[in-house]
């Protein structure tokens, strides 16, 4: 029997009330939301009766005074990531943050160093890092089937799917001043993430990108939303030893779809999306898709906590109860927030930058509490 985890939630909105619905629905009662709080009272005492929860609060710090809640989800804006994030790490609480880390870089990066201080753990939800094609793709390259990896693509795609302008979530989605960016800090740190995850998280070297916002939207909600962050981003990262990655990541876009992301290496490439092994025996080259429901059926009949890899949430559930290690999400999201920052000031500057530049011209966007 594994024991049951006492969690606290932090903003029930749009993120929140996923989360809860993922406790619940995931969690197989591994998981007890002992609290929760928002700054809308009359909102949380209304998820708090849909799912059980016995407190509410609307100062988030009055939450973290409790002893007997050991961690606490963050499920806030881009730019409260940060100050709450600490908060409740030095109040001792392990932390799970929504994606992306944080609104800049350097706020991210003050998140993973008081983590690494107060000896808690910090993970940030990165769900594709737990999709079946990832995991095969992972075994693939740890098992050396692709030889030298030297080159990876990563890429989002929706056709039309901005948010609030294309008809649905808030307006607080597309404002630099609440989120910090947009198709990069929504989409793009999913499919970067998990990239870095399956290259081996390389060191970042040199990065270069642009950002754009040319399709029209709506008039009267480009209005009501104040929107001024991207729809499109592409980036090409430099890292050590040799190894390169392109970017592309679209909320909107004039094609009808983009291939997945893909890894390429001496031996052999994968694509994710369908996923697809290929590879060349002299004259013959040789395309195979998986069997994915196969795959899956095996890892959870063969392997030991399975069911602790299968989301973001469960895996989280996993480690607090001691049943397996945390996956290195917070590692992960740091790099990525370096490379989507470094992707906006290279588009500010017209330039190449490196990833220190990154770090010394990174600016808090974290709300002060």
């Amino acid at each position: 029997m594994t024991r049951t985890v006492r969690v606290g939630v932090i903003g029930v909105g749009q993120i929140g009330k996923s989360h809860l619905n993922n406790y619940t629905q995931k969690c197989k009662g591994g998981v007890e939301i002992v609290a929760i709080a928002d700054i809308n009272e009359a909102e949380a005492r209304r998820v708090a009766e849909q799912f059980g929860i016995p407190n509410i609060y609307t100062d988030f710090h009055d939450l973290l005074k409790r002893d007997d809640i050991e961690a606490v989800d963050v499920c806030l804006h881009n730019n409260l990531h940060m100050p709450v994030t600490v908060a409740a790490l030095q109040a001792g609480k392990h932390v799970y943050c929504e994606k992306p880390m944080a609104g800049a870089y350097i706020d991210a990066l003050t998140m993973y160093k008081t983590a690494r201080e107060t000896g808690k753990m910090l993970s940030i939800q990165l769900n594709t890092l737990f999709a079946n094609e990832t995991k095969a793709a992972k075994a693939l390259i740890d098992q050396g089937l692709l030889g030298h990896i030297y080159h990876a693509r990563s890429t989002g795609f929706r056709r039309r799917g901005r948010p609030y302008v294309d008809g649905y979530g808030t307006a607080q989605f597309v404002q630099k001043e609440i989120c910090s960016g947009g198709a990069l800090y929504d989409m793009g740190v999913y499919h970067i993430a998990m990239m870095l995850w399956l290259l081996g998280n390389p060191q970042v070297e040199r990065i270069s990108g642009k950002i754009y916002q040319e399709m029209d939207m709506d008039e009267e909600r480009r209005a009501k939303s104040h929107y001024n962050v991207e729809e499109l981003g592409l980036g090409f990262v430099k890292f050590s030893e040799g190894l390169t990655m392109d970017i592309i990541e679209a909320w909107a876009i004039n094609l009808d779809k983009l291939d997945g992301s893909v890894v390429l290496g001496s031996k052999a490439g994968i694509r994710l999306d369908p996923f697809g092994f290929f590879q060349s025996i002299g004259d013959l080259d040789l395309n195979a898709t998986a069997d994915m429901e196969g795959f899956s059926w095996r890892l959870h009949s063969l392997r030991e906590n399975a069911d602790a890899y299968d989301s973001a949430i469960q895996h989280w559930a996993a480690v607090l109860q001691g049943r397996v290690p945390l996956l290195p999400t917070a590692e992960l999201a740091l790099k990525t927030m370096l490379i989507s920052e470094g992707i906006y000031l290279s588009d500010k500057l017209g330039r190449e930058v490196s990833a220190d530049e990154v770090e010394a011209m990174s600016v808090s966007t974290a709300v002060k509490l």
